[in-house]
Order: structure tokens, then sequence, then C-alpha cells
């Protein structure tokens, strides 16, 4: 059981986002007089689900223009990346360098078998061995928890969300004279919202689950807040371009927000959870380690 019930959380907000489609949709029927829309847009989000879920590796290391490494290029790394897999019992996975600057990490792929970890070289100029430790032990646990099959289900829904109330905005009262625009213009408008603030707070849950994961995995909960401090840091000092799309659709896998950091809705909207609440639940976790 997870110190934050961070499972539990996750279920719910599923749960959450399901009762949001499900409610848009039947609205939807109401008015159109038809359920076609909503299966139609369901069939859309499965196949693009199923698309960017296999295809998660590929995607991301694309976008971060990433090249693979031998052992001989990186022992250190190789090193890590070994020891924690073996301790986890799980297979080794692919390791990738991004040429960029900015510090960050991601690991991705539909399973521990089709993994893949990347490290931008901003990150291995910046932590020393015990905090690259940490961060690939929290980026591993990414892929052992299952996190790209969640959230890539949750983009889909989502989605879905977003498209049917398009859909009822331009087409909802077109069979029904008595649906009420007002009504029409709310739903196109809240539903997406609701719809994208429940998604990026299934990334947050996540963020925090791998966040306690890792350390336990590292045993070092320390040297992940450590990292953090100093990734924080390096972004702010050398952020990625925000107007990459495909940067913005793999942003959501890296350990910390790439982007040059904002204030009151732009941080609302982040995928990541504030830096320093993240800093201050790992050293409680160490405090109750100490304490044990």
């Amino acid at each position: 059981m997870h110190k934050h019930h961070n499972g539990l959380k996750t279920a719910t907000l599923f749960g959450v986002l399901w009762a949001v489609l499900l409610g848009i949709g039947a609205l939807v029927g109401v008015w159109s007089r038809s359920g076609s829309p909503i299966l139609i847009f369901a069939a859309l989000g499965v196949a693009v689900t199923f698309y960017s879920y296999w295809n998660s590796d590929k995607i991301a290391l694309r976008a971060m223009q990433a090249y693979p490494v031998t052992e001989e290029q990186a022992p250190g790394l190789y090193q890590i990346v070994r020891e924690l897999s073996q301790r986890a019992n799980q297979s080794m996975p692919r390791i990738y360098i991004s040429p960029t600057q900015s510090p960050n990490a991601f690991a991705t792929g539909r399973d521990p078998k089709n993994a893949a970890v990347c490290c931008t070289e901003g990150i291995l100029q910046l932590l020393d061995a015990r905090e690259l430790r940490g961060v690939l032990g929290h980026e591993l646990m990414h892929v052992y928890n299952r996190d790209i099959l969640t959230s890539s289900i949750a983009a889909a829904v989502a989605g879905v969300i977003t498209s049917v109330a398009q859909f009822a905005m331009f087409f909802g009262g077109g069979r029904d004279r008595n649906a009420n625009p007002f009504a029409l213009l709310a739903l196109s408008l809240l539903a997406p919202f609701a719809a994208s603030l429940i998604q990026l707070a299934i990334s947050r849950t996540r963020e925090y689950d791998a966040d306690e994961d890792g350390s336990q995995l590292t045993g070092d909960p320390l040297a992940l807040a450590s990292a953090l401090n100093k990734i924080e840091g390096g972004v702010r000092a050398a952020p990625l371009p925000a107007d990459d799309q495909k940067l913005v659709n793999a942003s959501h896998l890296m350990i910390a927000n790439p982007f040059r950091g904002g204030a009151g809705l732009q941080r609302m909207f982040s995928t990541h959870p504030p830096m320093a609440d993240r800093i201050a639940r790992l050293e409680q976790m160490a405090g109750r380690q100490i304490g044990q």
C-alpha cells in the first residue's frame, strides 16, 4: 500500500473521467437522437490510444532526437540501470541519450521488456552518480507501474470527451430544436476543461507514485530530492522550446516539466506537481526511514 494511496486516487480519477464521458455521451445522444456519435468517437479514441501506446517509445525518443548508446559509450549509466533492473527483477531496458543541455530524463515503452530509458546530456553533466541513480529509479518505476498505459488511456478518454463536446456544439441541436444553446455552449467548454484537469491530476498522481516507488527501489529518497532541486534550476536556465508540439506531447513523460516555469493557470495546467511538494514528500519519506 502506498503511503499516499496513489493507486486509489488514480482509480477514483479514472472513475470521474469515465463518468464525464458517459454523461456527455448521454446528453449528445438525447440531443442528436442517436447513440452513434459517442460510439464513433470512442472507436477513434481506442485506435489512437492503441497506436500511441504501442509506439510510445519511438514517439518520445524521436521527439527528443535521442540516440542509442552502448555500454562502452556510457558505462556508468549502464551500471546504474542494470543494478536497478536486477533489484526490481525486471528486464534491462534500452538506453538512449538526448543531445540537449536541458537536464531531464524519461523512461517509456509499453512494458518492461520493451522499455527505453533516456537521459539528456544536460542531466548527465549536472548530477552526480547518486542523484542520477535516484532519477533512474523514478523513471524505471513509471515503466514497472505501467504508467505509459495509464497516461495513454487518460489522454484518449479526455480526447474523446473533447471531440464529443465539439460535436455537441456544432451538431447537437440540429435535430432537437428544443436544445438549449447556452447548455450546448457550456457543455462544449466545461466538459473538455474538466477532462483536462482530471487527466492532469492523474499525471501528477503518477509522478508522486514514481517518486515514492523509485525511492523504495533505490533506498535513497534524499538522492532524488537533491536531483530534483538541481534539475529545477537547470531547466530554468535551459528550458526546452514550448512551441515545439512534439516536445509538448512528450513532456508528460519527463521527470520535470521541461519548459520555463509559469504561474497561475500555467502551473495549474502543468503535468507535473510542484517541485517543492515533491521534494518535501521525499524528505518526509527519508525521515520515516530513519525513524524505523
